[in-house]
């Protein structure tokens, strides 16, 4: 089996596994299409980890290659679909009407980690969710979450009553649904121009993961976060492949990558960097002037649950539409969840 590096190797080994081509003497070098800030956890901690995780299984027959810039977030699964890269990373609530049973994993109540929720996802994905073939004209190789995405803002939100008419940067899929739910005004920029939205004061918030506060920057734009247990959604993303270029393979690589890093491996790997990205972001967030958290009251937190609730009712049926089995698949998730090791 692939061997799982700790956290605090990541960095150190983060150098080497994207630069790997021209250490070794590697067979195959997959090309990668990453829309994040260079210093963001994707391409300083998850692509790395996944390069790792890929030159040890092959032996080092196969390399990457990270490009960032090639095209903005919505444009990325084209791009793999066209061959311009081998693999990206996408968010599936960007592309609106083309993904649903991707809502799943979004939906707000769930408790646990990041890696635990990932974990969840991608077996409730290979139970269920693959039926609906969402994905097709790609490879998945992982499917992940973030931990719970929080309202942050530069004027302090200390009650959830604050969020309605309140103009707010909201990603799709259920985050859009809780959004509506709370009354909040919309506004729809990828996350590439969270901060630039914010500065310029066009949105009077943001609901994004913890992790943002660092990955975009968010404690200089956004100082204020008002935290619900559990968060108001998560999101779910994929690492995708073209296909052309797994099949060009050779079938001893390909068994490998299947066996030991592709799909729930990676998955897990992935969603324990989100975490340990929330953790530091707490820990920026209290260590930086100006900046504070707000922890929702015992009456917002009821107040909430009774929101979602309602949110995870329309979705449930909204998924179900597409033939998929999503009672099981949300009850799954949940029971994978509790009783995760």
């Amino acid at each position: 089996m692939a061997k799982f590096t700790t956290f605090g190797g990541l960095l150190a080994s983060a150098a080497f596994a994207l630069t790997a081509g021209t250490a070794l003497a590697a067979d195959y070098t997959l090309v990668i299409s990453s829309w994040a800030p260079p210093t963001h956890s994707i391409n300083a901690r998850m692509w790395p980890t996944f390069s790792e995780m890929v030159e040890e299984a092959t032996d080092g027959r196969v390399t990457t290659e990270l490009k960032l810039g090639l095209a903005p977030p919505p444009a990325q699964m084209d791009l793999v679909m066209d061959g311009a890269a081998d693999l990206s990373i996408i968010f599936h609530g960007y592309q609106a009407g083309r993904f649903v049973t991707t809502k799943m994993i979004e939906l707000p109540g769930y408790v646990g980690s990041s890696e635990v929720a990932s974990v969840a996802y991608w077996r409730a994905y290979d139970a269920y969710l693959k039926d609906a073939n969402e994905h097709r004209g790609v490879k998945v190789v992982a499917l992940h979450t973030h931990g719970g995405a929080q309202l942050m803002s530069a004027e302090q939100v200390t009650e959830l009553s604050q969020a309605e008419g309140m103009k707010v940067r909201i990603p799709g899929g259920v985050a859009a649904d809780v959004g509506q739910a709370l009354g909040m005004i919309g506004i729809k920029v990828p996350a590439t121009k969270v901060y630039e939205t914010l500065a310029s004061k066009a949105a009077d918030g943001v609901v994004m993961p913890i992790d943002s506060r660092v990955g975009f920057k968010l404690t200089e734009v956004a100082q204020n976060m008002y935290m619900l247990p559990g968060g108001l959604y998560r999101g779910s993303f994929a690492f995708i492949m073209n296909e052309d270029a797994f099949a060009d393979l050779p079938e001893d690589i390909q068994q490998v990558l299947e066996d030991e890093v592709f799909g729930e491996p990676i998955s897990r790997a992935i969603g324990a960097i989100w975490e340990a990205g929330d953790a530091e972001a707490i820990e920026a967030t209290l260590a930086t002037p100006g900046n504070a958290i707000i922890d929702a009251s015992p009456e917002d937190v009821a107040r909430f649950d009774k929101i979602a609730t309602g949110v995870r009712a329309k979705v449930i049926e909204e998924v179900a539409a597409t033939g998929v089995d999503a009672q099981a698949a949300y009850e799954m998730i949940k029971a994978e969840m509790a009783s995760f090791e």
